[in-house]
């Protein structure tokens, strides 16, 4: 009997393990299926689908200006050439409205309007030297409107349109050239923009990263020339980029090279038959940023072949090549900051030196030469130029800017004083000239 009740109590007791145990792993289970249905319901099964897109911008700037000493001779293809001392103006100089817009995950669409250049007085005396209309008013026209079709290969975008060229930055890509990196086009802009290299243009490019954060990379493009203006030939204009960055992006080196075909073949009548002219220029840029400052070099060679058009005593007309050169050092820092760390007050200064008059002396000593031309205006070897502009940054707010600023340009010819040729004796280098401007320059940027 004791035996039988001893079996049926372990049975019992058993019995009840069991039972608890299942009742345990069941109500663990439940728990987890519970959590897992919890988590189902915050994570999607898929990813939320892509919605397009796009954000209006745009940015102005301009200045008042007091010009206080002018250049006697009108030197120069600036904003401020032929304006008589004692010009002063209240100015717009740029004025942008833009749209991107993100059509996919693999294309995105610019489209930015501008108005420019609004003076009267300024390049060669012109009435209408700027962007305006018969009535003088501003007017604006198509600068960008591109397709980028983003990693076509990895690493690489394709750009098709009116856009950015290699020379001025690949719209905040990478952040190397030296627009980007100078950063104060609303005061003046690069040396290589101001001498007539394209900012802009119509065409094709390739804009890529040789590694995945953008330290190595590269920019080709192929584009008519022209700017905002249709083609007006057959020649394109071949561009290239590649740069390097260093020290965690602080040490930037960039090189870019370009080549335009501007008559080839064409006969004219001379000695020398056809003519064969075109332009090719290469430039290096290197700069070392920090949070309180920014040192720069800029500096290019210009090579135009045939573009001196010379008229021979003895009738002939000659096509002769010329070189240019051209170096700008810039430097640009904080001085004060706010609580948050934003630059409240900053500096800016630069000094620019251009000399295009490689050949100059050999052309206009041959005893042959009656006079000389040069087909590309920004590029006549007569006169040498030195830019300075100083400056301070007020910024109140982000993306608001007040500044005062000088500008100043000198004129030097490049004639020697031992020139043979006496008829180009009235342009020795004697011959100095200052377009000096004191301005207020106000800059401000919305949507971004």
């Amino acid at each position: 009997m004791t035996h039988n009740y001893k079996m049926k109590r372990s049975f019992k007791i058993g019995a009840l393990c069991a039972l608890a145990l299942f009742t345990g792993v069941s109500v663990n289970a439940q728990t987890m299926a519970e959590g897992n249905a919890r988590a189902s319901d915050t994570v999607p099964d898929t990813v939320a689908e892509f919605v397009p897109h796009g954000k209006l911008w745009g940015c102005t700037f301009g200045d008042f200006a007091y010009k206080g000493n002018a250049d006697v001779a009108n030197r120069g293809l600036n904003q401020y050439s032929g304006m008589p001392a004692g010009t002063s103006l209240f100015q717009f100089r740029r004025i942008y409205l833009g749209y991107d817009y993100e059509i996919s995950k693999h294309f995105s669409a610019q489209f930015l309007l501008s108005a420019e250049n609004d003076y009267a007085l300024g390049t060669l005396g012109s009435p209408n030297s700027g962007d305006l209309l018969q009535n003088n008013k501003l007017s604006p026209f198509v600068k960008f409107a591109n397709l980028r079709w983003k990693n076509l290969w990895r690493g690489t975008d394709l750009v098709i349109g009116q856009q950015n060229t290699p020379a001025y930055g690949i719209n905040g890509r990478n952040d190397q050239t030296p627009e980007e990196v100078w950063g104060y086009r609303s005061v003046e802009r690069t040396i290589s923009d101001i001498y007539g290299t394209p900012c802009y243009d119509m065409g094709v490019s390739l804009q890529g990263w040789f590694d995945k954060k953008g330290n190595y990379g590269y920019d080709l493009m192929a584009g008519n020339g022209q700017g905002a203006k249709p083609e007006n030939d057959n020649y394109k204009w071949f561009y290239g980029d590649v740069y390097a960055k260093f020290l965690n992006k602080r040490l930037i080196i960039d090189l870019y090279q370009d080549y335009e075909c501007l008559n080839w073949g064409v006969y004219v009548p001379g000695h020398n038959g056809p003519l064969y002219h075109d332009r090719n220029m290469t430039k290096l840029f290197v700069a070392y940023t920090t949070n309180k400052f920014t040192v720069g070099f800029e500096g290019f060679q210009n090579t135009l072949m045939g573009d001196v058009k010379v008229k021979g005593n003895d009738g002939n007309t000659y096509y002769r090549t010329t070189q240019a050169m051209a170096a700008t050092v810039f430097v640009r820092g904080r001085i004060l900051s706010d609580k948050v760390g934003n630059a409240l007050l900053g500096f800016f200064a630069r000094y620019d030196n251009f000399d295009p008059s490689g050949n100059l002396s050999n052309i206009v000593n041959q005893p042959n030469t009656a006079s000389y031309t040069a087909l590309t205006p920004a590029y006549d070897p007569t006169t040498k130029q030195q830019f300075v502009l100083l400056g301070f940054d007020y910024t109140p707010v982000k993306n608001v800017h007040f500044m005062p600023n000088l500008w100043l340009n000198t004129y030097n010819s490049a004639l020697s004083q031992n020139a043979t040729n006496d008829a180009y004796s009235n342009l020795v280098s004697g011959n100095k000239g200052t377009d000096a401007v004191w301005r207020l320059t106000f800059y401000y940027v919305y949507g971004k």
